[in-house]
């Protein structure tokens, strides 16, 4: 078994609520208006230290999508999916993008994780860092 590569992620960054592994910069973010099963999730240009799983068709609210769940690669967690395909035209932006489940993150910044809990009804990561 080998060892498991992951990369670290400077500044202000989400991670894995179970494990804390690393997985977006902030600047990556590109919208907080989407949503899941679970509740909020967000959009993301780029992610690192995740695996993706099989594709499949899913219907969403904006409609049929070829989409790839995506998991932690520290604790192999799904976090949310991969964007594949999209059938409208109005949403072809999606395609290649990364969706995070928001109850499946924590925001941090380097060397000092804020965020541990979220509050019921808020969305903590609004809150600046200091």
């Amino acid at each position: 078994m080998g060892r498991l590569c992951l990369i670290e992620l400077d500044g202000r960054f989400y991670s894995c609520h179970s494990c804390r592994t690393h997985l977006a910069n902030f600047d990556q973010l590109m919208s907080k208006a989407f949503h899941c099963r679970h509740g909020k999730a967000y959009l993301f240009n780029t992610v690192v230290n995740v695996f993706e799983g099989p594709l499949e068709e899913r219907m969403m609210t904006t409609g049929v999508h070829t989409v790839a769940d995506i998991y932690c690669k520290g604790c192999q967690q799904n976090v949310g999916w991969k964007y594949e395909f999209a059938q409208h035209k109005a949403q072809k932006y999606k395609e290649g993008k990364f969706i995070l489940e928001r109850g499946r993150i924590v925001g941090c910044e380097k060397g000092d994780f804020y965020l541990e809990t979220q509050a019921i009804g808020s969305d903590p990561d609004d809150v600046p860092l200091e």
